[in-house]
């Protein structure tokens, strides 16, 4: 079972408001992280099958992905039991490897920073719910996991813009992409790791609930400030 949601009362817990602070401020200024510098002159260099590079590429977009980890903390924030965890996460991981593939080898275009606000948007969705947001909706409450997919397709548009970005040569252009997915799910768990561990050291604390609350505000403002930032850069980007 999911632990009980926060309650407004109990102890903050000072390093793990400092933290989500901190994430929250990275998740404002994160503004759809992308491949850049060598690695973006590497990337369109590469004419073949490259496969360590990618995965290491992969790997280092998703461990510096603010938005995806901030909304990966809040998918396993409530989660104790390991099944539980291995459920919700597989499901993220599947819908972001779905579109992350399809995106880049079918040519999907869509605007990056729609994309973006989408993916800012489920870490204020993913908060709310948290908070208890949705409780009230009862029967009507959206199921959490097929949430967590439907989020997940987003979150791999979002890493195929940033590769769209680019000229891909078609040369070992499958294999490639299938090493980046590779790369970006060996980076979302070694991120999960620190995320469980915190966690586990953290509830064992007796002002959990209280900066439970806190820090999933934290998180949604942070979300919510990610969202507000990409829409107006595709208000701002739009020719009309």
């Amino acid at each position: 079972m999911l632990c009980s949601r926060p309650k407004a009362s109990g102890k903050s817990y000072t390093l793990a408001l400092l933290l989500a602070l901190i994430g929250s401020g990275l998740a404002s200024g994160a503004l759809g992280h992308t491949i850049t510098g060598n690695d973006a002159n590497y990337v369109q260099a590469i004419d073949g099958p490259a496969i360590g590079p990618f995965i290491y590429l992969g790997a280092k977009h998703m461990v510096t992905g603010y938005d995806h980890l901030l909304y990966l903390f809040g998918v396993v924030f409530f989660l104790r039991r390991p099944v539980q965890v291995l459920q919700f996460v597989s499901l993220f991981a599947i819908g972001h490897s779905l579109t992350l593939l399809a995106g880049v080898l079918l040519n999907l275009r869509i605007n990056a920073f729609l994309i973006d606000a989408i993916i800012g948007f489920s870490i204020v969705y993913k908060a709310f719910e948290n908070l208890g947001g949705l409780a009230r909706l009862g029967r009507w409450r959206p199921n959490p996991k097929a949430a967590v997919f439907v989020f997940g397709l987003f979150h791999g548009l979002g890493l195929a813009s940033k590769l769209q970005a680019f000229t891909l040569s078609d040369n070992g252009l499958l294999i490639n992409m299938l090493s980046f997915n590779v790369g970006v799910e060996i980076g979302q768990l070694l991120a999960l790791s620190g995320m469980l561990l915190l966690l586990a050291v953290w509830r064992a604390r007796p002002g959990f609930p209280g900066s439970a609350l806190a820090v999933n505000t934290l998180l949604m403002s942070g979300g919510f400030v990610l969202t507000v930032y990409q829409l107006m850069a595709w208000a701002n980007d739009s020719p009309y």
